[in-house]
């Protein structure tokens, strides 16, 4: 390590007596500097945080959430700058402190959480030496810094400490390499957690594990989080009191039972009617949205930030902007940068209420848009052969949705991969597409099949090339299509970008300059130029807010009555889920446990693994189901346990029978099956306990 050695750090943070807020913030501005302009990015924002509680930062992508952290961090890029404004940690100004006490902070006051584990963790050290070290620039010897690793990483629930300790990185799961980088932000004990979209990426049971984990620890130590989301549910369950972001200024701030129960924000109004609710599907109801786009830094000189996406707004929004508006709410005050806070729940909807219309009414009845029988893939991984799909058999008819739920490593993205030819199944498996055979690899397929079978990855800068600027490589795939020349051409482009909320002010830029949600749009479009007959959608959703995730799932809904598209859609959401799809697939170490139609899959009677993978989903509604939790973590694919392979971690194992014989199939009606030795009524009786 460069600098003085650990022990010469000053001691950083206030006595435990001492009443000093964990973190306070006032009047903060910070600007970038960007072609020779500065932006200000966040402007006049004020926060607390009290010590051992939690704060949740919500909004778009761009409004400034990560900037915040940054800049409580002293951490901002070289272009950007604090313009004005102070920063307190523990009662110490931030901005005051040189570079021995800055570091100082940063190894004894304030950690940090990022939300990709991967890129937090160096893959060419072990586990040992990356946690230990966090321990030793505290000022522990190297043989205590290793005693205190493995306590700390029993402490954040990893059950065999010294296995980790030898690994890798890559050898372990996303689950896992968060838990990990959770233990080394712990390490020095910290005043303040800063979390920046910590579960993102995970699936529901790791994440709800991740979640208790951070609220146990904060309950045992007394540390203050400041947690950056844009899953407002899970924000909903963590966090004491919360903070709305829009555009770089805090527009609302409260209890967060009271501002999610009572927002008096049009935005925050507008972001809590874009989620997919518990319980909502296409059929029911369109998603909402909020019109518009987030306006470019320091573009909107007076007035509301807000008044051009705003249905309330008249001429004094556009002019005068409105102060913080404080009123009494059942947990305490909240505060509204809106003129007409007091009937803000009376926004008029941006997007009809009126359900999407779905060729849904004789599924039984639609022609099969794609079929697969006896999928299976093997994988040789050093010496030893992992199943990662074991004997699956599906059929997607035109217009239906297809959702596949599971945890990490449960085979759902190596099934989207044979099924688009990526990857070669196992002997004896066969597809077919609109009745007629379709060969395994795509490098065997005809161009008509290849462009009716395109995928939407999860992740967008493995998929789109950085050399090409959106328009590019939008229109590349619309040159593809014979009738589209010249102008009629440039007008579909058009029509694509708006449709996915892609701004125009973007057709020019390189994805390097993009964010991840607007990589992401650009994909979607991409995928969608051709004209598929099936889509898969691997996580499509996970890196997009609120807003652009509605509008999302209504054009996915949109264009599959229009087109009469199919979708095999994965997605950790299982609310985003539940809307989309028509029937749902539950996989786990490569087999189908459960399939049928999304509302018997979601109301029961249900496999034990669906009952606990949707006992783990938060809602925002505060309706949250009976917390099943899973023992242990997933066994290896390349060794899955006799009988029943879920025996070795289900809540309602009924004995020898589970780890001898593997499940019957057992008929839940309407094409509802569950492969479990429980009968379904008896499945039934449980689940309603």
């Amino acid at each position: 390590m460069n600098g003085p050695p650990p022990s010469a750090f000053p001691t950083f943070g206030a006595a435990k007596g001492d009443q000093a807020d964990a973190l306070t913030v006032v009047g903060l501005t910070v600007a970038y500097r960007s072609r020779g302009r500065e932006r200000e990015v966040l402007q006049d924002v004020t926060l607390r945080v009290k010590r051992g509680e939690a704060y949740g930062l919500v909004g778009e992508s761009g409004c400034g959430k990560s900037t915040a952290a940054l800049a409580v961090l002293r951490y901002l890029p070289r272009n950007g700058r604090v313009k004005a404004g102070r920063i307190s940690i523990a009662g110490r100004d931030v901005a005051a402190l040189n570079a021995d006490a800055l570091r100082g902070m940063r190894a004894n006051a304030v950690s940090m959480v990022y939300q990709d584990p991967g890129r937090a963790l160096n893959p060419s050290l072990t586990i040992a030496r990356q946690v230990s070290e966090a321990f030793e620039v505290t000022g522990a010897s190297a043989d205590e810094a290793l005693s205190r690793t493995a306590e700390m990483l029993r402490r954040v629930r990893i059950a065999s400490p010294e296995r980790v300790m030898d690994s890798y990185p890559h050898q372990l799961s996303g689950g896992m390499q968060q838990r990990v980088v959770i233990a080394m932000a712990l390490a020095c004990n910290p005043e303040l957690l800063i979390l920046d979209e910590p579960t993102t990426g995970l699936d529901a049971t790791v994440e709800a594990e991740v979640l208790d984990l951070i609220a146990q620890l904060r309950a045992e130590l007394g540390t203050a989080v400041l947690f950056i989301s844009h899953n407002l549910a899970v924000i909903g369950r963590m966090c004491d009191r919360v903070g709305v972001l829009y555009a770089g200024k805090l527009v609302e701030e409260g209890a967060t039972a009271d501002v999610f129960a009572q927002p008096r924000h049009p935005y925050t109004v507008g972001l809590l009617r874009c989620l997919p609710r518990a319980g909502r599907s296409k059929e029911t109801g369109r998603l909402d949205t909020i019109p518009g786009s987030l306006p470019l830094p320091g573009s909107i000189a007076q007035g509301c930030i807000f008044a051009p996406r705003c249905k309330l707004a008249d001429e004094r929004c556009l002019k005068d902007a409105p102060p913080p508006y404080r009123v009494a709410s059942a947990h305490g005050d909240q505060m509204a940068r809106c003129h007409y806070h007091e009937r803000a729940q009376t926004l008029p909807r941006a997007t009809d209420e009126a359900p999407v219309p779905v060729a849904d009414a004789g599924v039984a009845d639609q022609p099969l848009a794609l079929s697969a029988r006896n999928l299976s893939k093997t994988f040789r991984v050093g010496d030893e052969d992992v199943r990662a799909v074991h004997d699956v058999s599906l059929d997607l008819v035109q217009g239906e949705t297809l959702g596949l739920v599971g945890e990490s490593g449960s085979g759902k993205t190596t099934l989207a991969k044979l099924l688009l030819g990526l990857v070669s199944p196992d002997k004896g498996a066969s597809l077919e597409l609109d009745g007629a055979t379709l060969p395994e690899r795509v490098t065997r397929r005809s161009e008509e099949q290849v462009k009716s079978l395109q995928i939407v990855f999860q992740n967008p800068d493995s998929a789109l090339n950085r050399a090409h600027s959106v328009r590019q490589l939008i229109a590349r795939s619309l040159s593809k299509l014979a009738a589209l020349h010249g102008e009629a051409k440039e007008k579909r482009l058009h029509t694509l970008t708006e449709a996915v909320r892609l701004p125009a002010r973007y057709l020019g830029s390189r994805t390097r300059q993009l964010s991840g949600g607007l990589k992401q749009r650009v994909a979607i479009a991409r995928a969608f130029a051709g004209d598929p007959r099936v889509v898969v959608c691997d996580e499509p959703t996970s890196a997009l807010d609120v807003s652009v995730q509605a509008a999302i799932l209504n054009l996915l809904a949109d264009l599959q009555h229009e087109r009469r598209v199919s979708y095999v859609f994965i997605s950790h959401d299982l609310h985003v889920v539940r809307y989309l799809s028509d029937r749902i697939a539950v996989l786990y170490l490569g087999r189908i446990m459960e399939i049928g139609r999304a509302a018997a899959v979601f109301d029961g009677p249900q496999h034990p693994y669906t009952e606990a993978l949707l006992s783990s989903a938060p809602s925002i509604d505060g309706t949250h189901a009976k917390r099943i939790r899973l023992s242990g973590e997933l066994p290896s694919a390349a060794n899955p346990p006799s009988g029943c392979v879920f025996h070795t971690r289900c809540p309602r194992k009924i004995g020898a029978i589970c780890e001898t014989d593997t499940p019957p199939c057992r008929d839940a009606g309407d094409g509802h099956a569950i492969h479990c030795h429980i009968p379904v009524d008896e499945l039934r009786a449980l689940q309603l306990q």
